[in-house]
Order: C-alpha cells, then sequence, then structure tokens
C-alpha cells in the first residue's frame, strides 16, 4: 500500500520541481513523501473505498459486491512479507479525499495499493507473483505511485526466487499499457481469460 505524508518537520518542503505550475495558478496543496508499507486489517475501510473507485474506473461497478466484513475476512489469513520503505519523492499534491483516506496520525494519506498473492509457472517450476490489482488514486496519479507499487512487488519477487510476476489489463486502457511496456512487461495478445464464477461456479458445488 503506497502512503503520502507531508515532509517531516522540522525540515522544510523543498521546492516545487521546475516545469510544475506556479503557486499563482495552483490551489495550494502539499508536498507528497511517498513510502510503501504492507497493509493491516486496520486498513479495510480504504482498501474497500479503493476498489469501489477502481471499479468505476474500470466500467465494472455493477460486477463489485466487496464489502468490509468480507475484505476482512479474506485478506490476511497468511503471514505478511517484510515491510519495507522506498526513497520519498516530491511533488505538490492537491486531494480532495485527504480526510477520508487518512491512515493514523502524523497526516499520512492512503494513496493507492496493489493486491497480489502467488502462483505458480509450470513451465519455468518456479512459483511466481500474480497482481490482481494495481490502483492508485485519481489525484497521486502520473507522480511514480504505480511504478513504486509494481516495482515492490517485482522486487519481492525476485528476493523470494520467483519466475515470474503477471497481471491483466482492460484492452482500452492504452495509458496502462503503455506504462507496463515502459516497465518491461510483455502484453500477451494471444492470451483469453477463462473464468467460473456465480451460478457458473456453483452448478460444480456437488461434482466430487
Amino acid at each position: 500500500m503506497a502512503a503520502a505524508a507531508p515532509p517531516p518537520p522540522p525540515t522544510p518542503a523543498p521546492e516545487a520541481p521546475t516545469g510544475l505550475p506556479d503557486s499563482e495558478s495552483t490551489p495550494v496543496g502539499y508536498h507528497l513523501f511517498s513510502r510503501i508499507r504492507l497493509a493491516t486489517p486496520n486498513d479495510v475501510p480504504h482498501i474497500h473505498k479503493m476498489i469501489h473507485q477502481m471499479a468505476v474506473f474500470e466500467r465494472l461497478a455493477h460486477h463489485c459486491v466487496a464489502t468490509e466484513s468480507s475484505l476482512s475476512a479474506t485478506l490476511f489469513n497468511h503471514p505478511p512479507f517484510q515491510s519495507f520503505t522506498v526513497p520519498p519523492g516530491d511533488l505538490p499534491v492537491i486531494d480532495p479525499e485527504a480526510e477520508i483516506f487518512k491512515s493514523g496520525s502524523n497526516d499520512v494519506v492512503v494513496a493507492g495499493f496493489v493486491l497480489f498473492f502467488p502462483n505458480y509457472s509450470t513451465f519455468l517450476a518456479k512459483p511466481g507473483l500474480y497482481v490482481e490489482d494495481l490502483f492508485v488514486r485519481e489525484c497521486y496519479r502520473r507522480k511514480g505511485m504505480g511504478k513504486i507499487l509494481l516495482s515492490a512487488v517485482a522486487a519481492q519477487a525476485v528476493k523470494m526466487g520467483y519466475g515470474r510476476v503477471e497481471w491483466v489489463v482492460l484492452d482500452w486502457n492504452v495509458n496502462a499499457i503503455k506504462f507496463y511496456e515502459e516497465m518491461g512487461a510483455k502484453i500477451l495478445t494471444e492470451w483469453r481469460i477463462c473464468r467460473l464464477t456465480g451460478e457458473a461456479l456453483e452448478a460444480y458445488r456437488d461434482a466430487i
């Protein structure tokens, strides 16, 4: 999970990078100092809100039935990885939803999340990591948050000796496709997703 916070006192915030709009034409926000950490059950309300925002963005809100209680019951059933941090960035951010995405103290605000889990490649004879969701809230996009989150998953896979990291992308999301390709990912257009869910899945309840 990525979080954003204002610079820690008493160090003054650095000046905005060259090329950004000046303060006379841009509302006053705060400077972005980012870090990535493991989510905890206390983050479920934020995760739930972001899942809903992601479903709306992907035009799939009618399929989103996740609740805070169902997330709490299923997300934290396995031992977590070791937490880690990344070097902070510095960009001015105006977050209209900062209050509802605050996490803990010190004005830390949740900016996005990545949800992943182990899978296995028979061809490589190695486990891997599958990224189910990667989402950055709108006001934090194009500031490197997505790269931080995906890089953290890839780094974890390398440290564990895993063979690959994979995920899917909507074919109309050209910005995401370009971003993934720039990170070195290969888009496998010849593969199709097969899915059993809902009534089609329930039909197999007594199959064995």
